[in-house]
């Protein structure tokens, strides 16, 4: 079973091996399509939401062409302009299989030679974008941990799947997984994080999972079809609660009814760059 090294430390993984609840949040890089004015206010308010998150002991993950559309590298600007603004052990950068071999190994070094201690290894959607230059984000972690021993390396599991596929996929001997992070579930999809916290009981596995919850910011029908092409959507189910309760309370709501049944680490995606610590504040006020 996959554990993680004693020779391997991270923020991270020391706050996700404490017992208790933890919310990380997810932030997206700016598009690299965007005009340099756009592009450098846009990195701007990324930097400003880093800054204050960071500051209140709060972890990031920053994605990697989270939707398939290309973003600016993770590392690019982060790594050389937030400096001593920010403790870069709290920002944790993902890395997709979507990329050349070559690519992958020069960003995870790059990222620990500059301060992060750990890192997100995903394989990427394989409907859009380029195709992966691996089969499977383990294969990329495997590859990883052979070139850089001291990195954390955290993996992916989808609890809307099969319970028992995927936590073998985190525990397996070849997992090369010190965390994982979940697909987006809410208290509409109880039942696959019940299934999935079971099974990862019944073996008794150990990996720090951080679950994924979305934050909706309204009921748009052409805007939850649209997102529903990346991970389910309980649209319905949105669109009914948007009547009489805010984007903020419904998130919210979805905290206190995974924190209730055992999943006590989350993330929360879609806060936007610009106001992320506030949004976020408002959020947890109401769980």
């Amino acid at each position: 079973m996959t554990t993680p090294a004693a020779g391997r430390h991270a923020l991270l993984l020391q706050r996700l091996q404490q017992p208790g609840p933890l919310v990380a949040v997810e932030l997206r890089p700016p598009r690299s399509d965007l005009e340099p004015e756009d592009g450098m206010g846009a990195w701007i308010d990324l930097h400003h939401s880093l800054g204050r998150l960071t500051s209140d002991d709060l972890f990031v993950f920053l994605t990697d062409n989270a939707v398939g559309g290309a973003e600016e590298e993770n590392l690019a600007h982060v790594g050389a302009n937030v400096g001593e603004d920010v403790d870069l052990r709290r920002i944790i950068p993902i890395l997709t299989t979507k990329h050349s071999v070559d690519y992958c190994m020069m960003f995870a070094s790059r990222a620990q030679s500059e301060g992060f201690d750990a890192l997100t290894v995903l394989g990427g959607d394989k409907s859009v974008g380029v195709p992966r230059c691996v089969p499977h984000g383990r294969d990329l972690r495997e590859l990883l941990r052979e070139r850089l021993p001291d990195l954390v390396l955290g993996g992916w599991a989808n609890p809307h799947r099969d319970a028992e596929e995927q936590v073998a996929f985190l525990t397996a001997d070849d997992a090369t997984t010190d965390f994982a992070l979940t697909q987006v579930v809410s208290h509409h999809s109880l039942a696959g994080v019940e299934r999935f916290l079971e099974r990862m009981h019944e073996v008794g596995a150990t990996v720090p999972t951080v679950f994924g919850v979305f934050f909706y910011r309204s009921a748009n029908p052409r805007t939850l079809e649209a997102l529903g092409g990346f991970f389910p959507v309980p649209a319905e189910e949105v669109t009914h609660e948007f009547e009489s309760a805010s984007a903020e309370e419904i998130c919210a709501r979805t905290i206190r009814v995974l924190r209730s049944v055992g999943a006590q680490k989350i993330y929360i995606s879609n806060l936007g760059n610009r106001g992320a610590g506030r949004r976020l504040k408002r959020i947890m006020d109401q769980v």
